[in-house]
């Protein structure tokens, strides 16, 4: 999959690549320049099933993931063309390292213009996606789930910082950080 993603991007310009989740508050890659950007038809959702990163195959954690529909604000990062193969591998053992989501080319737009870039989306018929769990289910995963990066709550409740100061309100994240923090 790496190989075909990199077929796509063609090598003859820099990569550009959208981070909606732990990318906007831990790229772990040099870039040359970062953009606010936003992209239409997709949408962060905190409802991918996490088994190795931020929970165990007995207590699967939550992350998000780029859902059809909507749309999501985060951060462009462009990284040059030079640098791609020594930083994309990482970055693919750290998103793709269970092969669940299905990386895409999008259009991003910024205030510099729209840019192509790299993001991590899911179908919705993937098996690991979520659908809609109850409050409590997302309660218990919260106190409960932990992998190889950490929590789940820790997961969210970075991300959910990091949007805000960068003056993003995700409605749907600032009502599932306020349900872990309030009884049942």
């Amino acid at each position: 999959m790496l190989q075909a993603t990199l077929a796509q991007w063609g090598g003859h310009e820099d990569l550009w690549l959208f981070g909606y989740g732990s990318l906007i508050w831990r790229p772990d890659f040099d870039y040359a320049e970062c953009r606010p950007a936003s992209v239409h038809g997709w949408h962060r959702a905190l409802k991918m099933w996490s088994r190795r990163n931020r929970g165990t195959p007995e207590c699967p954690g939550l992350v998000f993931a780029l859902l059809p529909g909507g749309s999501c604000r985060g951060m462009a990062y462009r990284v040059p063309r030079a640098q791609v193969p020594q930083m994309l591998p990482p970055l693919w053992q750290r998103e793709m390292a269970l092969g669940v989501y299905d990386p895409r080319w999008l259009p991003c737009r910024t205030p510099q213009g729209t840019v192509r870039a790299l993001a991590f989306t899911l179908p919705r018929n993937s098996p690991n996606h979520t659908g809609v769990l109850p409050d409590d289910e997302v309660r218990r995963i919260f106190e409960q789930a932990s992998g190889i990066y950490g929590s789940t709550r820790d997961y969210a409740e970075a991300t959910h910082a990091e949007l805000q100061r960068l003056g993003i309100h995700d409605r749907a994240l600032s009502r599932l950080i306020a349900l872990t923090r309030s009884g049942p």
